[in-house]
């Protein structure tokens, strides 16, 4: 039933007050607030439903308005999202797409699609040390650390401010970080403040000058990006470190890697998968799933390859 169909058959001010309770006065929302241009046009179009089948007015509604009109929308906000176990993953994220130079600040469709596929596989993850590459705000690696059991998690990134930012992030979900130049292997197992959390290290990674020693010692089981395809340059710098990662972890059973991406330019998608045979890279498409979790426009093309290196 719509939205629309709930409203006509309610007579009552509860289901209006339900949503409100849901969404823009939820304590997450209250405690952590979204964009205000993001709180305004979704009152807007609640109030613009509800007065298309009712006449009288839900005052309640129009003082959640009214406080979002006088608040000034600064340069971050917030982004909350519900997980199946009850928990939630709460970001800081810019409020421009592009920022300090780099669109490493915001969460992008491919992630909360990998996000969802790794909550629906957490073997693949559970007791394993996972290497993210392109970490930005860092919605994938805080959703797998708190429902897949990870051993440990190194998140990367190789701009300052987005690094900035996902420490930031990290602490905010009640993860504590390790420095960054811990290895996971040296010591393994779960973090020492938290039993029941993995080991979490953020480190400054730029593909394009890491070195395979440095690689060597994250030893990961599992690598994962999201939303690293968007240029040919990028998609060769992918490559290039996938190919020093494979050739750094010879001595240690060779770690699957999943990419996940949005197809906007079918021709860089084509030029990845054509630079992974070149490398010697063998991958399968993992099957597609629907969306159930998390809000992602639902008719973009997205997938996900699963890699052996």
């Amino acid at each position: 039933m719509s939205l629309e169909e709930k409203l006509r058959d309610s007579s009552g001010p509860e289901l209006l007050l339900n949503i409100l309770q849901k969404t823009v006065k939820h304590p997450l929302c209250v405690k952590h607030p979204p964009s205000v241009k993001y709180a305004r046009c979704f009152l807007s179009e609640l109030i613009r439903k509800h007065e298309a089948v009712h006449t009288e007015p839900l005052d309640e509604v129009y003082e959640a308005l009214a406080e979002v009109l006088m608040a000034e929308e600064p340069t971050q906000c917030h982004r909350s999202y519900l997980l199946p176990s009850g928990d939630s993953v709460t970001l800081s994220e810019s409020t421009a797409i592009i920022s300090h130079g780099t669109t490493g600040l915001v969460t992008w469709d491919a992630a909360l699609y990998l996000a969802e596929w790794a909550i629906e596989n957490p073997a693949a993850f559970a007791h394993r040390t996972v290497l993210e590459l392109g970490s930005g705000a860092g919605l994938t690696g805080l959703a797998i650390c708190k429902t897949c059991c990870p051993s440990a998690y190194v998140f990367s990134d190789c701009h300052t401010c987005v690094l900035e930012q996902l420490r930031g992030n990290i602490l905010l979900n009640g993860l504590s970080l390790e420095p960054d130049t811990a290895d996971p292997a040296r010591h393994p197992g779960r973090n020492a403040y938290n039993s029941e959390s993995p080991r979490v290290i953020v480190a400054q990674l730029d593909w394009d000058v890491v070195t395979a020693p440095e690689l060597a010692a994250l030893r990961p089981d599992v690598i994962i990006a999201a939303d690293v395809l968007y240029c040919p340059e990028t998609v060769l710098s992918l490559v290039r470190v996938l190919q020093r990662l494979s050739a750094s972890l010879k001595d240690q059973q060779a770690p699957d890697a999943y990419i996940a991406f949005t197809v906007r330019n079918p021709e860089t998608c084509q030029l990845f998968t054509s630079e992974l045979g070149q490398a010697g890279i063998p991958w399968e498409a993992v099957p597609h799933h629907d969306q159930k979790l998390f809000p992602y426009e639902e008719h973009s093309d997205m997938a996900i390859l699963k890699l052996t290196l």
